[in-house]
């Protein structure tokens, strides 16, 4: 039976790599500068790079069950996580920290559920999301609803983080909370004024709401 892991690596270096050697001995030898810190959820079906058009050591990527961010306090164990924004903001000098949750997120829904018995680090770990879960019967809006209830509160938790609090008030780091619905390929930012998440481009949604046919080409 052959192998497709094996495969998949013959192809990244005959295919691939031969293409892009440049670039990656640039970031050997000037070392990695990205400016945008992405935590977002293991979750196969975000792509981090595709999804904000970025190449090769454009962004520092942290990934974990459920897109969360555990508390600043490190009496609570091994965090990679909390080592991982430390590292971002401290040694790397990042802009932006993104935490990005997504629609179907299978940490969301384990919230409502029992894991099961041999899952123990993951019963500790959804203990992050617990505060975002509604007091309501599950449904889909309900999960959506958390979903984004979820990344609005690992903001707050980023916000714990002397290192953060201090750069996004002297205006050096911007925070971002995203919900990334897989099924429209469409990212809903949250609005820090209205507690809202909308589009990315609410006003131009907005203009065409008022006028349909405002942008669109009438012509044959």
């Amino acid at each position: 039976m052959p192998d497709q892991i094996i495969d998949r690596l013959r192809r990244f270096h005959t295919r691939y790599f031969p293409r892009l050697r440049k670039q990656f001995k640039g970031l050997v030898d000037q070392g990695q500068h990205p400016t945008v810190l992405f935590i977002g959820c293991c979750d196969s079906r975000v792509v981090p790079h595709l999804l904000m058009d970025s190449g090769i050591g454009e962004l520092f990527v942290v990934r974990n069950v459920g897109s969360f961010v555990p508390p600043f306090d490190a009496s609570h164990g091994y965090h990679g996580t909390a080592a991982a924004i430390e590292f971002a903001v401290l040694n790397l000098h990042v802009r932006e920290i993104i935490v990005c949750g997504h629609s179907h997120c299978g940490a969301i829904r384990a919230l409502y559920t029992e894991p099961p018995a041999e899952a123990r680090h993951m019963a500790k770990w959804l203990d992050l999301g617990r505060d975002a879960v509604l007091p309501v019967t599950l449904s889909e809006e309900a999960l959506r609803r958390t979903e984004q209830r979820s990344v609005a509160l690992q903001l707050e938790r980023l916000m714990e983080y002397p290192m953060v609090q201090r750069r996004v008030e002297a205006g050096e780091i911007f925070l971002r909370g995203w919900h990334y619905l897989i099924e429209e390929g469409k990212v809903l930012v949250l609005n820090v004024e209205s507690g809202h998440f909308e589009s990315f481009d609410a006003d131009i949604e907005a203009a065409r709401a008022k006028d349909p046919l405002d942008g669109v080409n009438l012509l044959p």
